[in-house]
């Protein structure tokens, strides 16, 4: 839809729950849960404690919490504690990431290898035959 608006959180804010929608700027703070269609913006002085699932995310503030999306960039600022998963990650010079990081594409499943068949054991040896007996 042409009139779809983004979701702003202003500095003043602060915002407990879950966050649905398409896309958001966040400036103040938020808590819980974020999934979004489209773009997540957290600003400077926002402040995020929340697992994230968006489009595209991009941080310049403080984010706490696990951020699974197509491209996420990190801007000079932000501070991200948590596991990224994402197609495109962008860590800019000065960016603080503490966490687990799954970037790029996801690897192809490939077959695990059969274990290799066991031989038998060796016979035991026969004791020698002694003749006439």
């Amino acid at each position: 839809m042409a009139d779809e608006k983004t979701t702003i959180v202003d500095a003043q804010a602060q915002l407990e729950g879950k966050l649905t929608g398409k896309d958001a700027t966040i400036h103040g703070r938020v808590k819980g849960e974020i999934s979004l269609s489209g773009r997540l913006l957290v600003g400077e002085d926002g402040k995020v404690n929340a697992s994230v699932a968006a489009e595209a995310v991009e941080i310049a503030g403080h984010l706490e919490g696990d951020v699974k999306a197509k491209s996420v960039t990190l801007k000079e600022t932000a501070r991200v504690k948590g596991r990224i998963d994402a197609q495109s990650l962008v860590v800019r010079e000065g960016a603080w990431l503490s966490g687990p990081v799954a970037s790029g594409e996801a690897p192809r499943e490939t077959p695990a290898p059969k274990p290799p068949t066991p031989t038998p054991p060796p016979a035991p040896p026969r004791p020698p035959e002694t003749p006439g007996a």
